[in-house]
């Protein structure tokens, strides 16, 4: 049987793969025009951000890298006991979209952590985003559905 951590950090080594390899073909496949997908609805747009979510903090790259080194180290140091499987993929989610874009701003910028991260999926009146912040949202939501079955189990609800 897989243990909470394994299951955790096999769920983030996806997240990570497979938001590196669609980062890459968005930088191969549509870095000079965006891609209409979904009439209206979904595009596919090649952007490097400098900052964190909707753009916000530009240039403070090795602050955010940080940040992300640090939630990784925390969701690690909750996998330390077990946790209930919704809790445990919401937290390798978490994870593995930490990571993701810790990649790129390891390793696509001149100085340490100063890279910008690569964003490509654009629907309307929404920032572009990509798979890493996907998983990030979606583990957090994971984590909090968790948290509240959790809480109506234990109070007898």
């Amino acid at each position: 049987m897989i243990s909470t951590f394994g299951l955790a950090v096999g769920t983030a080594a996806v997240v990570v793969a497979a938001d590196q390899i669609t980062k890459r073909w968005a930088s191969d496949s549509f870095a000079e025009e965006r891609l209409e997908v979904v009439p209206d609805l979904l595009w596919f747009t090649y952007v490097e951000n400098p900052g964190s979510a909707f753009s916000m903090f530009q240039d403070a790259g090795v602050w955010l890298g940080l940040a992300a080194a640090g939630a990784v180290g925390v969701v690690g140091w909750a996998l330390r006991t077990p946790r209930p499987g919704l809790e445990v993929i919401g937290l390798g989610l978490v994870m593995g979209g930490a990571v993701g874009n810790l990649v790129d701003r390891a390793t696509r910028g001149e100085g340490l952590l100063d890279g910008k991260v690569v964003d490509w999926i654009q629907i309307p009146n929404f920032p572009v985003f990509n798979l890493a912040d996907t998983a990030l949202t979606v583990g957090v939501g994971l984590v909090l559905l968790s948290a509240l079955r959790q809480s109506i189990a234990a109070s007898g609800s």
